[in-house]
């Protein structure tokens, strides 16, 4: 067991360190995933844009510069998870954990990015539409489905649990939900020849990818502001730890992310009894780790209520 952290009022007091891993809460790898949708998709932003330029076609050409993005956010949420498995340092005592976070929070802002670009175009193209080769959007947004949704699949399996996982999903997925809707608005072009059509589906297909992004935007940016996560009840941890035998009071409780995974937590437990011994906080790692996915605990006990100023 660790040592607690310390006062500078003189009370008599025991500390301890609570430490308990739950086995979902490791990062999981993967790397291999980023290498294959990183060659993938930028292979098909350069065929993308060939095809652009010999048909003429501006929406594939624009299209190419939207799936170049998204190998930045490939890249980014890539970067953070292997620095995520760097070890600490004396500066970075928890090592570079919370770069996950920030690559969640930057592939949010990319695809509002994104969003906005389409939106634009799409606008732009209502007001003064455009012939639009149908044949060469099929061909190309068919290869793009292919390639965006076997890269989503890489990422599936990890979209619930890691945030910066799930913003690499949102991205290909987007990408595919584009591409299905440029062969529907090929299609229909074909059959009618009503140029319309191409822009009405993108402002549905906005409309879709705009949802999944709030959602990204609203869960990294509370990340960011050292929210307790998703899925983690401050309640139920509080009511756990009150309860325990000896526990007349807690104080000073704090749940917080230490990366997209990974979460910390600290508490004050005041036990007139004194210290039960590290027995005892072996048990509540456990219990906050594989009840409450928390892994990283530190827990302080005290004898009576320590009243702390500003400086504690």
């Amino acid at each position: 067991m660790g040592i607690g952290h310390s006062h500078t009022h003189d009370h008599d007091h025991d500390h301890g360190h609570a430490h308990g891993h739950g086995h979902s809460h490791a990062p999981a790898d993967f790397g291999r995933a980023f290498l294959i949708g990183i060659i993938l998709n930028t292979g098909f932003v350069i065929v993308e844009a060939i095809y652009g330029w010999l048909s003429g076609s501006m929406a594939l050409i624009a299209d190419a510069g939207h799936n170049l993005s998204d190998v930045l956010a490939l890249l980014l949420a890539w970067g953070a998870s292997v620095a995520a498995k760097r070890p600490p340092t004396e500066r970075f005592t928890y090592g570079y954990k919370s770069s996950t976070i920030l690559a969640a929070l930057a592939n949010a802002g990319l695809l509002l990015v994104a969003i906005g670009a389409i939106a634009f175009e799409t606008v732009h193209r209502m007001a003064e539409p455009a012939p639009v080769e149908g044949t060469t959007m099929v061909i190309v947004a068919g290869i793009g489905i292919a390639i965006n949704t076997g890269t989503a699949l890489l990422f599936l399996r990890g979209r619930k649990h890691d945030i910066n996982i799930r913003g690499a999903f949102l991205h290909m997925a987007a990408d595919a939900l584009v591409s299905l809707g440029v062969v529907i608005a090929g299609i229909a072009i074909i059959l009618t020849g009503a140029n319309w059509i191409d822009p009405l589906v993108s402002m549905v297909i906005v409309a879709v990818i705009a949802w999944g992004t709030w959602g990204l935007l609203k869960d990294s940016v509370a990340m960011s502001l050292l929210g307790v996560p998703r899925g983690i009840s401050e309640s139920k941890v509080r009511g756990y730890l009150a309860g325990l035998d000896g526990v007349i009071e807690i104080h000073e409780l704090h749940i917080w992310p230490m990366s997209t995974t990974e979460t910390a937590l600290t508490a004050h437990l005041v036990m007139p009894d004194g210290h039960p011994g590290d027995g005892f906080l072996a048990r509540i790692g456990e219990e906050l780790a594989h009840h409450h996915r928390i892994g990283h605990a530190t827990i302080q006990i005290e004898q009576s209520r320590i009243h702390c100023t500003a400086r504690c």
